[in-house]
């Protein structure tokens, strides 16, 4: 069984700020991770490897050449595999043209069986490119994935909905964006740092590679144009009501009636 796991180096969230002149995040001197639904979607990977050894998972990522530290994490988790798409004519690109930069590296990889994901980065919470990567590939998707199973060919999944879950039946090959609830996903090890390094290497694919016009990829590719990004003010502080209970509750019937809330 092949399974290619999608990941994405972004800034740390905890570090991230935003310059208040071009409204664009402040990436120098961020330290960077892997985005943490990633990290989810390659531990289920791990976990069919675990339980076969005969299972090749391959990681892929675009970003500039330093990404090639968050792939270094993945090889050292378990990963046997990474891809890095990385040139200058990728730069810019939004969910749109990035979908379309991964589904011509999978198809350079030739066969597969499942792609994880995960459900969305951090730095932009689109929850697009796993989507929009399953339908440039022709094959099924489930998202929000909270549990899997896989029997045979067909992938038995709970999907998360806002008021419960639904289950879910699909044939391989898929596609399967994961949650922070899917799993706990594993610290590197000793060994697998030493093997991320020493035995493994993370392979380079440029756009000459891949085989597709440049039209097709980076900021000419890419219908979104974001204007700016700003941090939202503040919310004022909230109001705290005391008393007994009947006391309480004739406050804030008052106070939402005078809001017009009520």
């Amino acid at each position: 069984m092949k399974i290619i796991v999608c990941v994405k180096q972004v800034p740390d969230t905890n570090e991230v700020r935003i310059d208040p002149v071009k409204g664009t995040l402040i990436r120098d001197g961020v330290p960077s991770i892997v985005n943490h639904d990633d990290l989810n979607a390659l531990e289920s990977a791990l976990a069919l490897k675990d339980k076969d050894p005969s299972v090749k998972v391959t990681v892929l990522s675009m970003g500039p050449p330093q990404a090639e530290e968050a792939l270094r994490e993945c090889l050292a988790m378990g990963a046997d595999e990474a891809i890095l798409l990385s040139d200058r004519a990728f730069a810019g690109a939004d969910t749109w043209a990035t979908s379309n930069t991964l589904a011509a590296a999978v198809r350079r990889l030739g066969e597969y069986d499942l792609i994880f994901a995960g459900r969305q980065a951090i730095d932009g919470d689109t929850a697009q490119v796993g989507p929009q990567l399953a339908e440039r590939l022709g094959v099924p998707q489930v998202t929000y994935v909270q549990r899997f199973e896989l029997r045979g060919r067909v992938a038995r999944v709970e999907r998360q909905l806002e008021d419960g879950f639904e289950t879910i039946e699909v044939g391989l090959p898929c596609l399967l964006t994961a949650i922070k609830g899917l799993n706990q996903p594993r610290y590197m090890s000793i060994g697998g740092i030493y093997d991320s390094f020493r035995e493994k290497s993370v392979t380079v694919w440029k756009l000459a590679d891949l085989g597709i016009d440049a039209s097709q990829v980076g900021l000419e590719a890419s219908p979104t144009q974001v204007m700016r990004s700003f941090t939202p003010e503040p919310k004022g502080k909230g109001t705290k009501l005391e008393g007994g209970a009947a006391e309480v509750a004739g406050k804030l019937v008052g106070e939402l009636t005078r809001r017009h809330v009520i």
